[in-house]
Order: structure tokens, then sequence, then C-alpha cells
């Protein structure tokens, strides 16, 4: 343990080691407050819509509703894939656990809202109403944003909003109509909101550095 000394003045001098792991203490207990930092990607956002966005015009392209259904069940995947890893490197950066606090709640609501989403799939792709789908789709994604959004950034609620008008138009509109819904959605929303929230973390991570430094 290192004990403060004093100057010949008599002023107690910190060490330089106490000093680093309190600024050090102050970054991670900011970043672990803002949920949007540990749990929401933004750039990882963004690439999430480029996949969303890519899937759409490939999906337009396939002459069958099951080849329609493959080419999004992939992207899904895919962009799943890039948000966890997304998270993960935001967590790692914070020195944070992955699911510790608001990221354990925001995962909570969003494994629920997938569980839904397979098990509604399965169902509609048995009984042939590929139609149903996107408003499927949208409207759990846009329900899990709006739960999660309770304790994260008012963006993300706010996104959430979008996908359940975007899901409530598809509800009556043909495969084709919807197929568009969900790049709208899933595609330039996501990589708009994402834009947004890489430059609001980067904001937080500036000003928490700066507030150490001030301190």
């Amino acid at each position: 343990m290192t004990l403060p000394r004093r100057d010949p003045e008599g002023a107690t001098v910190i060490p330089l080691e106490a000093r680093a792991g309190e600024h050090l203490r102050v970054i991670r207990e900011t970043l672990e407050r803002s949920a949007s930092f540990s749990t929401i990607p933004g750039w990882g956002g963004a690439a999430m819509g480029l996949t969303g966005a890519a899937a759409a015009v490939c999906a337009s392209r396939t002459g069958s509703p099951e080849r329609w259904l493959e080419v999004w069940l992939t992207a899904a995947v895919v962009a799943a894939s890039i948000g966890l890893a997304a998270m993960s490197r935001s967590a790692r950066r914070a020195g944070l656990p992955l699911l510790a606090g608001p990221g354990r709640r925001f995962a909570t609501v969003f494994a629920a809202a997938i569980f839904s989403g397979a098990l509604l799939t399965l169902a509609l792709e048995r009984s042939g109403q590929f139609a149903l789908l996107p408003a499927v789709w949208l409207l759990l994604y846009g329900t899990a944003l709006v739960g999660g959004g309770t304790i994260s950034v008012t963006l993300v609620r706010s996104m959430g909003y979008a996908f359940l008008l975007l899901g409530a138009a598809a509800v009556f509109a043909p495969l084709a109509v919807g197929n568009w819904l969900l790049g709208g959605g899933f595609g330039v929303l996501q990589i708009i909101v994402g834009i947004l929230l890489a430059r609001r973390q980067r904001g937080q991570e500036r000003g928490a550095i700066e507030r150490t430094n001030q301190g």
C-alpha cells in the first residue's frame, strides 16, 4: 500500500499511481452508468444496418418466398454476430463485463423477443403465410427496443417506435412491400441511428476523460 507523502511545505502529495487509479475508476463508473455505451453498438449498429439493406436488395431478387426467407435469416445471423462483436469490443474498452448491469437487462428483453420471433417465424413458414413475417419481425424488434430503451438512451426508444410504425404498415402490405419496409427498418433506420449513437458515445468518452483531467 502506497501512503501519501508530504512536500517540504507540508502539503500532501498523492502518488501518481493513486491518481491514475482514481482517474480510471471515474471513467469506468461514468461508462457503466451510461447504458448506451456498454450495451448498444454505434458503428456496429451501422454495420448491422448495411447488412439489412443488402438483404432487402438481395431478397427482392429471389424467385420464391422460401428463398426470400433464407436470405433474411442469413442476414439476421450475420447482423447478430456483428452486434455481439461490437458490444464485446465496447465492453472491453470500458473495462466492464459484457452482461453487467444495463447490458444484462437489455439482453433479457431482446432474448424474449428473439425467442418469440423464432417460434412465430416457424409457425408462419409452415402455414405458408410469408407475407406476415415482415410485420412480425418489425413489431417484435420495435417492442424490444422500446422496452430496452427504458433503461437506455431516448434515441433507442425512439427507434423502437419507428419500428413499430413500420411493422404496423407491414401488417397490411404484400410480401414485396414488406421486404422494403424491412430494408427501411433494419437497413436505413439502423444505419442512421448507429451513426448517431457512435457520435454520442465518442462525446461521452471524451467528456469522461476531460472530467478526470480537470479533477
